[in-house]
């Protein structure tokens, strides 16, 4: 197996420190249930989602292990020991609320339609306007799935990732999201080229470069790229609080949502790490 060649097998010491130096990356692995630690480092890219982008400019990190299950040879990601696989790592809005709360947008002149408006900048209009895009986990851990041999030859899926995106501002409410745990965003991400549906053309990732340290028990792939075009996002759910049915409309339309396959973009560069289980232990 792969996970196995990729990381150097030992005797295991008691895990009750964190791993030190070089290994200090992993110090979130489950050691004790996974075969391989993994650590991967998002620090560039940008999502498109409808006719909103948001760029990536700060760190996401995704962190586990690997272990396989049964007989199958078949992988399951482990979850972090912390519980936070999938770092929920803020991401500014461009324009912020104003970029996608436009009041001016509810139409007509009705005494409804101008209660509405009045409503609407009363509420989103008074000076709170950044808004973040946190991308967070959709489910549990094994819900991801990573294939090191796709990202290394560039071929298939590379990692898939079922999300939700969270946008955050206190006018929002707390529970405004692009996709939810019952129906996530999913993202099939490759380093090789992408064949979305039109109107997006075909997007070309890269495995990066390939190295290990000098002992040869950690894989480093950096500079990689993970792409995809083809997925679809739905409309927000939650946007607003008790002024959902107004906020909500108004927001799909600003960001262009729901949003078929082909209109919609995810780019993540980085750098993946992996070891083995057994030689994080032994730095501990």
């Amino acid at each position: 197996m792969l996970i196995a060649s990729l990381g150097v097998l030992s005797v295991a010491s008691p895990a009750f420190a964190t791993p030190k130096g070089e290994f200090a990356d992993f110090a979130q692995c489950p050691v004790t249930t996974a075969s391989a630690c993994i650590f991967a480092k998002t620090e560039s890219g940008k999502f498109i989602v409808g006719k909103k982008t948001v760029p990536i400019e700060k760190a996401i990190t995704l962190q586990g292990g690997l272990r396989e299950v049964g007989e199958t040879g078949k992988l399951e990601f482990v979850a972090a020991k912390d519980g936070n696989t999938l770092s929920k790592t803020p991401q500014k809005v461009p324009g912020g609320l104003s970029g996608l709360v436009n009041c001016t947008e509810i139409k007509g002149s009705g005494f409804f339609e101008k209660v509405e408006r009045a409503a609407c900048e009363a509420i989103f209009e008074n000076g709170v306007t950044g808004v973040n895009a946190t991308t967070e986990l959709a489910g549990p851990a094994s819900s991801i799935q990573i294939d090191l041999g796709n990202l290394l030859t560039a071929t298939g899926t590379a990692l898939q990732l079922p999300v939700k995106v969270h946008l955050e501002n206190p006018l929002l409410g707390s529970a405004c999201f692009v996709g939810s745990n019952a129906a996530p965003v999913v993202l099939p991400l490759t380093t090789g080229t992408t064949s979305p549906p039109l109107p997006n053309k075909p997007i070309k990732g890269s495995p990066g470069t390939i190295s290990t340290n000098p002992e040869g028990t950690i894989l480093i792939v950096s500079n990689n790229s993970l792409v995809n075009n083809s997925f679809a996002a739905p409309a927000t759910n939650g946007c607003g609080g008790l002024f959902e049915f107004l906020i909500g409309p108004i927001i799909n339309g600003q960001l262009g949502v729901p949003a078929a396959a082909g209109h919609n973009t995810a780019i993540l560069n980085g750098t993946l790490k992996q070891a083995g289980s057994e030689v994080v232990q032994e730095h501990e």
